[in-house]
């Protein structure tokens, strides 16, 4: 007898189609796992036979083989053991077959029949949504599969006997609820902020726009505190947002307990992390940190002591949103719509420029240090300040800085006019840094006063054609920040001044 289960395989965050096809027939004693499985899936006939075990099923004394099609997809993962022995239980007869038809499952088996919960429910969840079918999952992932529809068929199951007792209808399963994490508490405010206005500055009109921002100073001057104060006045993500960043979470194994959250993901790696950990890739192509920070923030400490092939690794993303990974047996994109944030010293001692202080190896320490950051890996960036050391001076008295509430505000109000704009242009940004190069001159138009300005102010600074859309697009933010519905002369000379922080200056 043939059975078939449907569950599904992964290729970047698209769920696609696979059916475990069980044949029980004649022949030799043997478990026989079929269709280019990996180890672990290889491995699901030791759990499925101890599962059906303490479940109180016996495999008969009969040839077993498991075919997951199509053949030629590898198959990847834990969360086939379920399918299997499902499939596994409708073919002897346990339970009726035409009750699986309706379904899609995946799940992990412990060796007692227990179900442990698997990374990729809800891409699996949506993929069964589109597939007109319900979902089978463990009843751990039960609640990051419900957000995918709330009139979807979902069965969340602690163990295979309880699953089991659901389809002979003496134990009623009840659907799981959708899961939200609670505030885990009060996120860093900006008013702990002192003495860094221009900094203040510069981070909300990059939270306005979505922009990238690079802050240079010596060590201890704020740069961290102020990039870890950036989700504070982002505003939360929107319903489609959310659903995108938890799929690349849930893929990673990252969602606790099936919680999702609305708050923006904010990924700060460590200095030494590889190409494979920052972009993605790897032996089973799994997401990278520029991906799990999709339609959030990428921070990157002590940015030239990043190996300098890992920074360029990122100029593809930066520029399409897209982290695309090939390997020999993979093809595989990620969404990876970030806002980058960056901080280095001006030098390997990290006080170049300094009143008094003068680097042991002169202006050689500068340049070396900050040619390991490439002027293409340079060009994608917005704004690029300089945040000077904070004195005592500037600590002593009552903290008088805006709250990240208030900010929050005229952020929020930035981006609603930016939204309504692409509503009018028919595209589907949400950024002034997301907006095509087709639309960017009619958006950030301008009178013949700003018109004469950039020209003079683009041949002094060599502006790229990259540099030149995206200083259009960091004048749009600060007209919406002002109100504005035209970018004027003044608009343009502030974003000309944040470009103008260039790092090729370190040489003179």
């Amino acid at each position: 007898m043939v059975s078939k289960v449907t569950t599904v395989a992964f290729q970047g965050i698209e769920a696609v189609p696979v059916d475990v096809q069980v044949h029980v027939g004649p022949g030799m004693v043997a478990f026989t796992i079929v269709g280019l499985p990996d180890k672990a899936v290889a491995e699901s006939r030791e759990r499925v036979r101890a599962a059906l075990s303490a479940s109180g099923l016996a495999l008969p004394a009969k040839r077993v083989t498991v075919n997951l099609a199509p053949a030629d997809l590898p198959k990847e993962g834990s969360h086939y053991d379920l399918p299997i022995a499902l499939g596994v239980m409708a073919a002897i007869g346990a339970i009726p077959a035409e009750f699986l038809a309706g379904f899609v499952v995946l799940g992990e088996l412990g060796l007692d029949g227990t179900l442990a919960p698997v990374a990729g429910v809800l891409p699996a969840a949506m993929g069964a949504n589109g597939l007109g079918k319900g979902l089978i999952c463990p009843e751990a992932s039960g609640g990051e599969a419900a957000w995918a529809d709330p009139d979807m068929d979902i069965l969340a199951p602690r163990s295979l006997i309880q699953l089991a007792n659901h389809f002979k209808g003496t134990q009623v399963l009840s659907r799981p609820a959708a899961k939200l994490q609670g505030r885990a508490g009060d996120m860093p405010d900006l008013a702990e902020v002192r003495g860094q206005e221009s900094a203040r500055r510069a981070l909300e009109i990059a939270a306005s726009g979505g922009h990238n921002l690079l802050m240079t100073g010596p060590p201890g001057s704020g740069k961290s505190m102020l990039a870890s104060r950036l989700p504070s006045i982002l505003p939360p993500l929107t319903p489609r947002e959310l659903l995108e960043v938890s799929m690349i979470a849930s893929l990673a194994g990252e969602l606790a307990e099936g919680k999702l959250t609305d708050r923006r993901p904010f990924r700060a790696p460590h200095h030494s992390a590889s190409m494979a950990a920052l972009v993605g890739g790897g032996l089973k192509a799994r997401p990278g940190e520029v991906s799990l920070a999709h339609n959030g923030v990428l921070f990157l400490d002590e940015l030239p002591e990043f190996n300098p092939q890992v920074l360029d690794s990122l100029r593809q993303p930066l520029e399409s949103g897209e982290a695309v990974i090939v390997r020999a047996n993979h093809r595989v994109t990620y969404p990876a719509r970030i806002q980058l944030i960056a901080a280095m010293n001006p030098c390997r001692c990290g006080h170049a420029g300094e009143p008094g202080h003068q680097c042991r190896r002169g202006e050689r320490c500068v340049t070396d240090y900050q040619a390991r950051v490439s002027g293409p890996f340079l060009d994608r960036i917005d704004l690029r300040i300089e945040v000077p050391a904070v004195t005592a001076a500037d600590l002593i008295g009552p903290a008088e800085a805006e709250p990240s509430a208030t900010v929050a505000e005229r952020v929020a109000e930035a981006r609603r006019i930016q939204g309504q704009r692409f509503l009018e242009f028919g595209v589907s940004c949400r950024t002034n840094a997301q907006a095509p190069a087709a639309i960017v001159e009619t958006m950030a138009r301008t009178d013949d006063q700003g018109v004469a300005f950039l020209r003079q102010a683009a041949e002094t600074l060599q502006l790229s054609a990259r540099g030149y859309h995206r200083v259009l697009k960091l004048a749009r933010t600060l007209a919406d920040l002002d109100g504005q519905d035209s970018v004027s002369r003044i608009h343009l000379a502030e974003a000309m001044s944040y470009r103008g922080q260039d790092m090729s200056r370190r040489a003179a």
